[in-house]
């Protein structure tokens, strides 16, 4: 018994023992596994976890630079950056869990459709797609981005109220803003959502406006909140450059509203650009469009209806926003038509080929055979015999083939590359295209003949109105200037670019004789349309037929104005393309002189351009008092001894509060002026009516029937109004109107 028992011990020690020897076994194959794991973990991956660990700790934060202003030269801000935020959202933890802090599913899924249903209120979005976000399975969702301040305080007092602040994220963001909207559109471009230019002159200056970016490095913990690290290093942001331009957002703006106006009220299918530019300088002015675009909504064309722009398929859509892009007045080649007749001119003085008085120089039957091909003029009677300002002033085609063809086309080239017409003008502006000639080699006579007229060419705006200006200018050639400074806005350090005259043309005799010429174009000439009461103008129409290759074109009409003639200070052009399609008025004098007429009657004074005092039509005006404050009677007497008609809103003792129109108005005798009470200052609008093709009478008898005023410049019939036909105005407003007997040009 007690041997079995020792056996049985024995055995179980044994058992013991091997269990704890491979026990033993096991933990040193542990701990051998154990320290060449620490091993290749230090050694052969230590750099490599270093570097995440590193990665986990660091914070590396971009700080974004504040993209630069873009300002007028008056110093009106046309494009910023604003401070706005992007809301955001963690899905995942938009949820409500339970006492053990399980997710209570019933109670997620109405406190998700409650916090879909107020940011779709908030940020005006779709509730249905808001929810989806909401509900979705990533880990980050935008709900609104570049959100302004009055959503996000919304957004902050609902969270407040519904205390509700899990898995919702408000970060600082900028937008780029543009105060004036369409001001300028396709000359400023604007931005995408990073900020970064894409049309205009934030595209081409990207660089300049941007700045660099600016960082944050320093120690995170594990629920990634900053810790206080002697070695934290904060690079800041150079903030972009602030931009000059040498537009005038005012001048800017006069000249839009009538491009508009002649756009629309002559039916140019194709739209229609103009320039304003300082010939002494070089400075742009004004450089307009149309039609124009939202700058703050790009991608919502405004001139055309919503209906019809949802009937557009993707590409007529891209096709539509990309033509809206485009700046034409320096990227659309065009004919020039009879314009270009003042550097046909100029050439012929230059080289003396021509004077401007000299009787009978040129014959002109109606026509002109060059070649054996018979060349029309505008004007198919014929002008007799001329001198070259009788040519001008008339816009006789025979006489400047004629003068074309004693010029020759070589001297011709020579002069044109002097213009600068063979090259870019080098505008700080994105889209310019050069102009399309002829090779020198292939000028015949009839090409040579044609071109002398600004016919089968074709020059860019900016190109015409760069030349115009160089005989402007004394003869002198400026490079065209848009942008007047750049400012680092962090240093104070400012940029200027100076203005650049690239050569002499032309001699200032030269000049002064065509600048003369241009005025009798305007007094007695093809442009009296843009005669202006008490200023002093030169210019030149122009009508180019459409291309035989591309004949939907339809006409183009143009017209260049220089004033004051005796020292140049501004040259304006207006390019209008297919005006009246398909009807016979595509005039560059009834057409276009009209619209130079409006910009520079109210653009010359604004200009403080002095004025001479004479009058286009035999029309006295008187200047309106100011009666406010004076009782109802008062202001009835005042105003009927000086040859005015009161329509009045009150009784004879009250005090009036506003007078239509406004005090310093120049106005006909008989002029009707509106008088409110406070007590009775209910407006009454007017729907101004169509005056175009009325006489003078006709028109003042209709503006009279509805309480209306009238501003007359010129004589004849009327050619244009302001406002134009269907706007609504009140009772007592002054509606201008251009008059002007037939002509052609």
């Amino acid at each position: 018994m007690n041997k079995s028992n020792d056996k049985q011990k024995t055995k179980k020690t044994y058992s013991v023992s091997k269990r704890l020897r491979l026990g033993a076994a096991v933990f040193i194959v542990i701990f051998l596994l154990l320290i060449i794991r620490i091993f290749w973990l230090q050694v052969v991956d230590g750099a490599d976890l270093k570097e995440q660990m590193y990665a986990q700790l660091i914070a590396n934060e971009v700080i974004s630079p504040k993209r630069g202003t873009i300002y007028d030269s008056t110093g009106k801000q046309l494009a910023i950056s604003v401070s706005v935020d992007t809301v955001s959202i963690n899905p995942n933890s938009i949820v409500v869990t339970d006492d053990n802090d399980e997710i209570d599913e019933a109670k997620t899924k109405a406190l998700k459709e409650k916090v879909a249903k107020s940011f779709s209120e908030i940020f005006e979005l779709d509730y249905e797609e808001t929810l989806k976000k909401v509900s979705s399975t990533s880990s980050v969702v935008t709900i609104a981005s570049k959100v302004e301040k009055d959503k996000i305080d919304k957004l902050k007092e609902w969270m407040e109220t519904e205390k509700i602040y899990s898995g919702i994220n408000i970060d600082e963001d900028t937008k780029r803003y543009y105060p004036y909207e369409n001001l300028a559109s396709s000359l400023l471009g604007f931005c995408g959502t990073d900020n970064q230019g894409l049309e205009g002159i934030e595209a081409w200056w990207d660089s300049i406006l941007t700045g660099t970016p600016g960082k944050i490095v320093t120690s995170q913990d594990a629920v990634r909140e900053y810790i206080p690290d002697e070695n934290e290093k904060y690079v800041a942001p150079e903030n972009g450059n602030d931009l000059t331009l040498t537009i005038d957002a005012n001048i800017q703006s006069i000249v839009e509203k009538y491009l508009k106006q002649a756009c629309i009220e002559n039916n140019c299918t194709r739209g229609g650009n103009a320039i304003v530019m300082d010939p002494q300088t070089g400075d742009i002015l004004a450089m307009a469009t149309y039609p124009d675009y939202d700058l703050n909504d790009p991608f919502t064309p405004i001139h055309i209806d919503e209906k019809e722009w949802d009937k557009m398929d993707s590409d007529e859509q891209y096709n539509t926003l990309t033509s809206l892009y485009r700046n034409r007045a320096i990227s659309d080649g065009y004919e020039p038509g009879s314009v270009f007749k003042i550097l046909t001119s100029a050439i012929a003085l230059e080289e003396d080929l021509a004077v401007p008085d000299k009787k009978n120089v040129y014959a002109c039957p109606g026509y002109e055979i060059v070649s054996g091909e018979k060349i029309w003029c505008s004007h198919t009677y014929g002008h007799g015999s001329l001198s070259l300002r009788q040519a001008l002033a008339e816009s006789c085609n025979p006489a400047f083939m004629q003068i074309a063809a004693k010029i020759g086309s070589s001297t011709m080239y020579k002069y044109f590359d002097a213009f600068g017409l063979f090259n870019y003008t080098g505008i700080d502006a994105p889209g310019e295209t050069n102009s399309i000639f002829w090779d020198l080699d292939d000028v015949g006579p009839v090409e040579l003949a044609t071109m002398s007229f600004g016919q089968r060419f074709k020059i860019t705006p900016l190109q015409m109105i760069t030349a115009v200006s160089a005989i402007a200018n004394d003869g002198v050639l400026m490079k065209p200037r848009i942008v007047k400074e750049y400012k680092n806005v962090d240093t104070g350090v400012v940029t200027t670019i100076d203005p650049v005259a690239v050569r002499q043309v032309v001699s200032e005799e030269t000049s002064d004789t065509m600048l003369d010429m241009l005025e009798s174009v305007i007094t007695d000439g093809t442009g009296q349309y843009a005669q202006v009461k008490g200023y002093s103008i030169a210019g030149k129409t122009g009508t180019s037929e459409p291309d035989p290759s591309n004949p939907d074109e339809g006409y183009t009409a143009s017209f260049v104005a220089i004033s004051p003639v005796e020292n140049p200070e501004i040259v304006l052009l207006i390019t209008l393309y297919d005006p009246n399609h398909g009807e016979d008025n595509h005039q560059g004098s009834s057409v276009a002189g009209p619209v130079v007429n409006q910009i520079l009657t109210e653009l010359l004074p604004y200009l403080d351009i002095s004025s001479n005092n004479t009058t286009t039509n035999n029309e006295e005006t008187i200047s309106l008092p100011d009666v406010t404050n004076k009782t109802i009677a008062e202001a009835k007497k005042i105003l009927e001894e000086a040859g005015f008609e009161c329509v009045i809103s009150g009784d004879d003792d009250e005090l009036v509060s506003a007078q239509v129109p406004a005090k310093g108005s120049n106005l006909i005798e008989g002029s009707i002026i509106k008088l409110y009470s406070e007590s009775n200052d209910t407006r009454t609008s007017k729907t101004v009516p169509d005056l175009k093709d009325k006489t003078l009478s006709e028109a003042k008898n209709i503006l009279n029937n509805l309480n209306l005023n009238i501003s007359i410049t010129g004589s004849g019939t009327v050619v244009s109004q302001e406002p134009i036909a269907g706007t609504s105005v009140e009772e007592g407003s002054i509606v201008k109107v251009t008059l002007q007997s037939e002509s052609v040009d």
